[in-house]
């Protein structure tokens, strides 16, 4: 059995290609390419390796904090 590390590219049967994101003796978890983060029984998940690149994800936009009309709008509303 093939020891994974966090990073690793790996192809599961029913969702396909994606990345190890955490592997310990209990739970490894994977973020699909195509079905996001999913976590499996570390000992019974069937993985194989691929050379396979990650596609390139869209950075995460930050909440923009709120302008000083909008807070002034937000005090005078709470009164």
């Amino acid at each position: 059995m093939k020891a994974w590390t966090k990073g690793d590219r790996v192809v599961q049967a029913t969702y396909g290609a994606g990345t190890l994101v955490e592997v310990n003796e209990h739970h490894t978890v994977i973020d699909f390419d195509e079905h996001g983060r999913r976590t499996f029984a570390t000992r019974l998940v069937v993985l194989q390796a691929t050379s396979e690149p990650a596609p390139a994800k869209a950075p995460r936009k930050r909440a923009a904090k709120p302008k000083a009309k909008d807070k002034d709008k937000a005090k005078e509303a709470k009164t």
